[in-house]
């Protein structure tokens, strides 16, 4: 379903990409309406797919997830059983918190979320017993410098 959105629907977007737990009231006054027509643009979105799933945002250092490793992957196999296999094992480790396709000479890079190294060693020995990959690179962030989910609307 194709949903076609408004200046309103973007400023709605925008008040619920910096705070989406607000009362309906909040958002509406936010936006100079109402909270009847808000909440039918709410759900107008969110039935067309571009609202997606309510969560929150945890801080990853306070609850001992130090290390952040950017791993790409070069494989040799690129049949449909394999990118199954890859798929299913990928939405099975938690530590992975994105998983992007890329075009050019690195097929895969995902980012994993650890206490330490010796947790991403772990992960590692994990994915390659349940993977066959021709080459992985690991690289350690040591300083995230931005961050975010919100989209420039």
């Amino acid at each position: 379903m194709s949903v076609r959105i408004d200046a309103m629907d973007r400023k709605i977007l925008s008040v619920l990409q910096q705070d989406a737990s607000q009362s309906l009231d909040d958002i509406a006054r936010a936006v100079g309406s109402s909270k009847t027509p808000v909440w039918n643009r709410i759900r107008k979105m969110r039935d067309g797919g571009i609202i997606g799933q309510h969560t929150v945002q945890l801080n990853a250092e306070a609850l001992g997830f130090e290390a952040c490793f950017f791993v790409l992957i070069r494989t040799s196999e690129h049949e449909a059983a394999w990118q199954d296999r890859f798929l299913t094992t990928l939405r099975a480790r938690p530590e992975v918190q994105e998983a992007h396709r890329l075009a050019g000479d690195i097929d895969y890079i995902l980012k994993v979320r650890v206490k330490n190294a010796r947790a991403y060693d772990q992960f590692y020995q994990a994915l390659i017993s349940e993977v066959k990959i021709h080459n992985v690179t690991a690289l350690l962030s040591m300083e995230e410098l931005k961050s975010t989910t919100m989209l420039p609307l």
